[in-house]
């Protein structure tokens, strides 16, 4: 969650200033905090941020809003984000290869490893369309 934390606060300060912005993550699944740091909240890419603030309410309202999650979700699911057409979390890999973006922001360097490693496969994609875009790390802990 950490990561969606600060990429999505990141949308939310750029949505704010009127940017075009986009934000996605990079692992498989969306994973959450849980009870304990073996049994994560699992959740697939494009499940609603108002269905996961929803779920996690019920599971255990106490210990989500302790550690933070319940906020983040209430902002993730917040009127700005869904004028923007952003209401769930999106997967790198899964975006239009023709989508152009001018710069990706990362926060962990294994995410940037991540997308620097997808943007070279889609470098050499004649579907994709590629231009070059700058990607910046910007390593933050939470």
């Amino acid at each position: 969650s950490s990561n969606m934390n600060r990429s999505m606060e990141a949308h939310y300060q750029m949505l704010k200033m009127r940017l075009d912005v986009r934000s996605f993550g990079t692992g498989t699944n969306v994973r959450l905090p849980g009870p304990s740091q073996d049994k994560p909240n699992v959740y697939e890419f494009g499940t609603p941020y108002s269905y996961i603030l929803q779920d996690l309410t019920k599971k255990n309202l106490h210990l989500y809003t302790q550690n933070g999650l319940i906020k983040m979700l209430e902002r993730n699911n917040s009127e700005i984000f869904h004028n923007s057409g952003k209401i769930h979390p999106e997967r790198w890999y899964d975006m239009d290869p023709k989508l152009h973006l001018d710069v990706v922001l990362t926060y962990e360097a294994r995410v940037f490893d991540a997308v620097l490693q997808d943007l070279h496969r889609l470098q050499g994609n004649d579907k994709a369309n590629f231009r070059g875009v700058h990607i910046i790390n910007i390593e933050t802990k939470d």
